[in-house]
């Protein structure tokens, strides 16, 4: 990841409902959610839901896939370890160790 894709995933990120959304999709793992629960669980119009998925599709940190008439939106784990690793490469000067308790605070328990 570059500087400008960073940027882009933080912009995406920088307004409430796309960091709920993205936190809900984060939560839900591997099985995702459909376009209208996320809406469901947020308390949000379906025009605005669609105008902030698309947000973090072009950011590249959600992706979707069409089930019949529905659209099911996942958050790209990919594109997360590349965002967290863009932060963290230069970390603590390459003193590893230093980085482990962030590192251990940020691994997926599950």
């Amino acid at each position: 990841m570059d500087s400008n894709n960073a940027i882009s995933s933080f912009s995406a990120l920088s307004q409430q409902t796309r960091l709920d959304v993205f936190r809900l999709l984060i939560k839900a793992g591997a099985s995702g959610l459909l376009a209208g629960e996320l809406g469901g669980q947020l308390d949000v119009k379906q025009n605005t839901m669609s105008a902030n998925l698309t947000v973090l599709l072009n950011a590249g940190l959600v992706r979707n896939e069409r089930q019949g008439r529905t659209i099911r939106y996942f958050a790209d784990f990919d594109a997360v370890r590349g965002l967290l690793a863009f932060l963290m490469e230069e970390c603590c000067g390459g003193r590893s160790e230093l980085c482990q308790p962030v590192i251990d605070e940020i691994a997926c328990a599950c």
